[in-house]
Formats: structure tokens, sequence, C-alpha cells
């Protein structure tokens, strides 16, 4: 039975700017109950946007995380990060960051120095996951995935490549590693390509579409929307129109309490206000 389509929400009509170097459109919350797209609590889309040259390198400044984790999918352009437990890096096209906040950790992302010196095009995703309550506590770390890591699927008849991040696609693993079941497809097709595939009812699922108009379960989706389904069914066939670009994002609700007050998200008022004590102490350590 068809995975069914509870509404197709298009782009929201102005970006907001994160920091200085990410011009995005917010899907989730977005006017979505963070219950209803659980585990997953953020949906930042960077949508390609050509970034002038500049010596400077844009970007976010220290900040905290607690309590979840956070996934940056680059499609164009590069970031460099940095964090206080001493880790740094770059994410180049194809690449994700899948960090893994847990107990609290300081964190800042910047175009990378190249990328910043030359500008053009620069499109990505952040997509925040939470954490069941007990994993909240652990200890920061990263999965560096880099694009040549992901588990890879070409489609029958030249009608595109499926990378696989998290979760099984016929039968290919992705690599990340999750707290609770996830899928997160990156999804190319060819024009006139088609890809089916299934995904558990009880999952909360949807698709993002980065580029070209598709087709998907009987109904249009143009550029730059977002597909949110409903429990119901479990197959989803897509179709691009035109060559496209889907991320699908599922996983199995976590059935905890959210609270959340900016970079903080655990499931209690108290543990919110212990969670600015922590950082206001330095438990984050230093950046």
């Amino acid at each position: 039975m068809n995975k069914q389509i509870g509404s197709i929400i298009p782009r929201p009509s102005r970006p907001n700017m994160v920091g200085d170097g990410f011009r995005v459109f917010n899907f989730i919350p977005g006017g979505i109950g963070q219950q209803r797209i659980s585990p997953f609590l953020m949906l930042d889309f960077a949508a390609e946007h050509n970034f002038s040259p500049s010596e400077r390198e844009r970007g976010v400044d220290v900040h905290p995380h607690k309590g979840f984790e956070t996934v940056t999918i680059a499609y164009k352009g590069s970031v460099a990060h940095h964090d206080s437990a001493g880790n740094s890096g770059v994410i180049n096209p194809g690449d994700v960051q899948w960090m893994t906040a847990g107990a609290g950790i300081l964190h800042k992302e910047f175009h990378e120095k190249e990328y910043s010196r030359k500008g053009g095009p620069f499109e990505m995703v952040q997509l925040w996951v939470n954490l069941p309550k007990k994993y909240k506590s652990e200890a920061p770390h990263y999965q560096a995935l880099t694009a040549e890591g992901m588990g890879k699927v070409k489609l029958a008849d030249n009608a595109g490549q499926v990378n696989v991040i998290a979760g099984i696609f016929n039968g290919v693993k992705g690599p990340a590693q999750t707290y609770t079941p996830v899928n997160l497809f990156d999804i190319k097709l060819n024009k006139g390509g088609e890809v089916s595939f299934s995904v558990p009812e009880d999952h909360n699922t949807a698709l993002l579409v980065i580029d070209g108009t598709i087709d998907v379960n009987g109904q249009s989706a143009p550029r730059h929307s977002f597909v949110l389904f409903e429990n119901q069914g479990e197959d989803i066939t897509i179709r691009g129109w035109e060559n496209s670009v889907v991320l699908l994002l599922s996983g199995t609700p976590i059935d905890e309490p959210i609270v959340s007050y900016g970079p903080f998200v655990m499931n209690t008022q108290e543990e919110i206000y212990q969670a600015i004590r922590d950082y206001q102490h330095g438990k984050f350590g230093v950046l």
C-alpha cells in the first residue's frame, strides 16, 4: 500500500540568515509539530545561493549544543568546523558531518577558507535529530562520513543513484550509526528516472525536493518543496520529470516529552535550566 501524503509544503517565501554564512529556509518545525515529525527536530535548507569571494570566512561563531545530534549534508560549497573537544574538519560536496552533541559541546562552523576566497554556489541541509533521554548524556563525538564512504545503489535503466547515509536501501547499509532507527537517503534521479522502495508504516517520513520537479505516489512536488507523509502505508515511488535531487528522511518516533530552548533539547524544563547552568559554568569546554 502506498504511503499516504499528508501535505506538500512550498518553500517559505523568505530565508533566514544563520550567522552570516547560512541563508536557510526552515521546514522543521516550520509549522510542523516536533512530536509529529519525531525524531527530527529541525531542518534548515540552505538552498543554492552564490556567495561572492571573501577574504573573511562567513559562518556561525561559537555556540553550544546539548541533548541531540546535528547532521550537515553538503551538496555545494565547503564548510570548516571546530569544537571544544579539539575536533576539526572540512565538509565537502557529498560529505556528511554527523555530530552527537550529547552531554554538551561548543561548536563553530564557517565557509572553508579556499571556498570563501573563490566564492560560488553553496547548498546544504542541516538536520537536528533527537536523542532518547537515556542517551542525552553521551560523550560528544563525530561521524565524519565522506562521499566515497556512502552506501551507493545504482538504479536500473540509468534511472539514477541513491546514496545511503543512514538506514538500509535495497540491502545496502549507510555508514551512519544512529541511536534510534533512522533512514536518510540522498536520491539523485535522471530525467524520467523512477525509484520505488518501502518505509515502515510507523516511521515519521518526509521528502525534501532539493532540485527538479518530481512525482511522488502520483502527486507532483515542485523544486524546493517538502512532502510530509501520513503514517499509513509503506510504499513510495518517486519519478523525476527532470534531473532531480531528493532527500528522504524517516525514523521511528521517540515517545518522550520534548522541551527545547535554543540549542538545548531535553525532556523537562528543569533539565533545560541545568543545561544552561552547565553551559554558564564552562562544562561544555572552551573554544
